[in-house]
């Protein structure tokens, strides 16, 4: 790779070494993740999830330190712009995370198991989506064009649903094709047996109800990812952050998920702050595929010149500008309302 597509910066290859290296350090953590907490089947505490939460976000920002002092400081932002975006990203999966555990009724002290295995099968695939987005990227410059195309498309989407109903952890699930596929070929138990994936009922092995919920959880993600991946490669289109960034985004999901919980629904306004920055990012891209351009009816396959340059500084100071803002208003939005509804039971309620 000659240089970041974002950051403009010279971009040497990866020594093959450093990503083994990286890969069984995130293989490390997420074993570590299952022996320390999901081995012994529980419910973790509100402190129990918030300390591994702020753990797994601090050794991000350790790795993130460490790039910009070993790499250098572009690729450093890049890393943290990449990051607090498919971080932000993942707490919205949460809501659908949320809704999944409920429609199949997966007792609370058995959710981390699928949880994190789901995780795991959401970072392989999006390790796939990450080679091929590459490869299109270093073969064909006009990918930027789709890639900001369907980020626009996606924040239209995303705004016009927060604008009408929002999102609310107490929707039913619809499962997908590949769940209700799932369902209908692998023969599974009434019951849950703990947090077992399988068991032998009458000399059969069987699935429990627990095998489809990973399914369901791995496949969500992966719709998810047809989001996060071309917004990630908005900010770099250096594949070891993009991968890094997916994740540290992912560590540390399940203790988030018990750490939100019920503030989910109080997140108002996080479908269209999402909506806003999927937006920039998407007007970035297009931007960069026109200074790039080599489609033969766009200004006779020649780059466009003169259009403003959006640095990556820039796009962190307003990712996070965004995310600062939708929070406190959603905040603010919650309170008022919870502070309306008492108002109102306390008028309802009869005067001796």
């Amino acid at each position: 790779m000659e240089a970041t597509a974002m950051g403009g910066a010279a971009s040497d290859p990866v020594p093959l070494w450093i990503w083994l290296a990286t890969i069984g350090g995130f293989a490390a953590l997420f074993i570590f993740d299952f022996f320390a907490h999901v081995r012994k089947a529980h419910e973790p505490s509100f402190k129990e999830a918030a300390i591994w939460s702020v753990f797994y976000i601090v050794l991000a920002c350790i790795f993130g330190g460490a790039l910009w002092l070993v790499w250098d400081h572009t690729h450093g932002i890049e890393f943290f712009a990449g990051f607090i975006t498919e971080k932000s990203l993942s707490v919205d999966n949460l809501f659908v995370f949320v809704i999944i555990m409920s429609s199949f009724r997966v007792p609370r002290e058995d959710q981390q198991k699928a949880l994190l295995i789901g995780i795991v099968l959401a970072l392989i695939m999006r390790g796939i989506f990450i080679a091929v987005g590459a490869a299109a990227i270093e073969r064909f410059a006009w990918v930027f064009y789709l890639f900001g195309l369907f980020l626009l498309w996606t924040a239209w989407k995303l705004a016009v649903e927060s604008f009408s109903h929002g999102k609310k952890t107490d929707e039913e699930y619809e499962p997908n094709a590949v769940v209700k596929w799932f369902q209908r070929t692998f023969p599974t138990t009434p019951d849950y047996h703990g947090n077992a994936i399988t068991v032998i009922e009458n000399g059969r092995r069987l699935l429990t109800p627990m095998a489809v919920v990973i399914v369901a959880l791995g496949m969500t993600d992966l719709l998810f990812a047809l989001d996060s991946i071309p917004a990630i490669y908005g900010l770099t289109d250096a594949p070891y952050i993009v991968f890094t960034a997916n994740a540290f985004a992912l560590l540390g999901l399940l203790q988030l998920y018990f750490l939100l919980g019920g503030l989910l629904d109080r997140l108002v306004y996080l479908g269209f702050g999402l909506s806003l920055i999927l937006g920039f990012i998407g007007v970035k891209l297009i931007i960069h595929a026109m200074e790039k351009n080599t489609l033969p009816f766009l200004n006779n396959g020649q780059p466009i010149e003169g259009l403003p340059h959006i640095t990556t500084p820039l796009s962190l100071g307003v990712i996070i500008g965004i995310l600062v803002i939708t929070t406190i208003a959603s905040l603010i939005r919650s309170r008022m309302t919870t502070s309306g509804r008492a108002a109102e039971e306390n008028e309802a309620t009869p005067r001796h």
